[in-house]
C-alpha cells in the first residue's frame, strides 16, 4: 500500500439510526478507513450532499446502520489497496463516488474515482459529479432526448434540475421548468429553460398545453415524485416517457398500469450507478461531464459550502426547498 502520513482518527457524520437531523452526529474521532482489494484511500476536500442522502438518514431508502452518509467527494488520494486501482496512485487529484464521504477520509472503490483534469478546480469538479453525470446519462439512456424535442423538468432550479436544463439546452431541447419562486424560475432560465412556470397543475399543463400545440411534451424527468407525478402523466405527449428519479414530495403512490394505456406512456425510475456500472460506461460519461465543464463553461452552481458539523442546517435547508444549486460539506 502506498502512503503518506495518515492520521489514526478522523472527524466525520455517523448516523447509528433513521430519523431527522438529530441522527446526523459529528464525531471527532472515527477511525480512519485503510484501503481494501480495489480501493484507495482519499483525503476529501469537498464532499457533495444530495437529496438521496435525506432517503438513507430517514429510513425512505433501506441501508444498514451504522453508517457515514455521503456518496461522492473529491480529494486527493493518500493511499492505495492491493488489486486493480486503473493507474490511480497517492497524489492524485480525483472526483469519486461510492460510499461514507461525510468525513475526512474515505476508503472509495477505484473503479468509480478519476483523475480531475487540471482546467477543473476541485470544488466544481465535486459540485458537478453525481448530478452532471445523472444528467447526461437520464437524457441519453433513460430517454434518448434529441435536438426540437420538447421537455419538461420539475424542480428546474434544484441542483439536479439547473444540470438538466444544461444539457437539455445543448442537446438541442426546449426546456419548460416548474419551480417555486420568481427568483428560482429566472435562475432556471439563465441556465437552459426556455420557459418556467410553478408548480400548479393547471398552470403547467396550460404551459405545456400553448408550448407543444396541444401535443404534450416528448419526456418529463421528474424529481420531485407524489405532487407532481399526476401532472406529469398529463404534460406527457402520446408515446413519451415520464423519468421519475427521486421522491422529493415523497414516494409515488400505486396506480393501475393501464393508465398509461391510452397515449401509450413510458415510464423508467432509473438510478445513476445502473448507467455506469463497467469501468468504461464510467469513464465515458465523467469524460462527457468533463468536455461539457470544459468546453462548453457550463455554469456550476453551489448553493452554499457548509462546514462538516454544520450538516444537519445542509440537509434541513434541503428538505426545506431554501436552496437553489449544489450543497457542499467542507471537512
Amino acid at each position: 500500500m502506498a502512503s503518506t502520513s495518515i492520521p489514526k482518527t478522523m472527524r466525520g457524520i455517523l448516523v447509528e439510526k433513521t430519523g431527522g437531523t438529530e441522527v446526523l452526529q459529528y464525531k471527532t474521532d472515527l477511525p480512519v478507513p485503510e484501503p481494501k482489494e480495489g480501493e484507495i484511500l482519499v483525503k476529501n476536500d469537498y464532499v457533495g450532499i444530495n437529496y438521496i442522502d435525506t432517503y438513507f438518514r430517514t429510513g425512505l431508502y433501506p441501508s444498514s446502520k451504522p453508517e457515514i452518509l455521503g456518496r461522492e467527494a473529491a480529494g486527493t488520494i493518500l493511499a492505495t489497496g492491493p488489486g486493480d486501482t486503473y493507474t490511480l496512485s497517492a497524489g492524485d487529484r480525483v472526483v469519486w463516488m461510492g460510499t461514507s464521504g461525510y468525513a475526512e477520509y474515505t476508503a472509495c472503490p477505484a473503479a468509480k474515482a478519476i483523475k480531475i483534469p487540471s482546467a477543473i478546480d476541485s470544488v466544481k469538479a465535486c459540485a458537478a459529479f453525481l448530478q452532471g453525470l445523472t444528467a447526461i446519462t437520464l437524457v441519453e439512456e433513460a430517454h434518448k432526448v434529441l435536438s426540437g424535442d420538447t421537455i419538461l423538468v420539475h424542480a428546474a432550479a434544484g441542483g439536479m434540475g439547473l444540470w438538466l436544463c444544461q444539457v437539455l439546452r445543448a442537446k438541442g431541447a426546449k426546456v419548460i421548468g416548474t419551480a417555486s419562486t420568481e427568483e428560482k424560475r429566472a435562475e432556471a432560465k439563465r441556465n437552459g429553460a426556455g420557459v418556467c412556470c410553478g408548480y400548479e397543475k393547471d398552470e403547467v399543463l396550460e404551459v405545456v398545453k400553448r408550448e407543444t400545440g396541444g401535443e404534450g411534451v416528448r419526456a418529463v424527468f421528474d424529481g420531485v415524485g407524489k405532487s407532481t407525478w399526476e401532472t406529469s402523466l398529463e404534460a406527457v405527449a402520446r408515446k413519451g416517457s415520464v423519468i421519475s428519479f427521486g421522491n422529493a414530495s415523497g414516494t409515488v403512490e400505486p396506480f393501475p398500469l393501464s393508465k398509461l394505456a391510452p397515449k401509450c406512456i413510458k415510464i423508467a425510475r432509473p438510478q445513476l450507478f445502473g448507467y455506469i456500472y463497467t469501468r468504461e460506461e464510467f469513464e465515458k460519461y465523467a469524460n462527457e461531464l468533463f468536455q461539457l465543464m470544459i468546453e462548453d463553461n457550463f455554469n456550476v452552481k453551489i448553493h452554499e459550502i457548509y462546514p462538516l458539523k454544520d450538516v444537519a442546517k445542509a440537509h434541513n435547508d434541503l428538505e426545506g426547498r431554501k436552496t437553489s444549486g449544489k450543497l457542499l460539506l467542507k471537512p
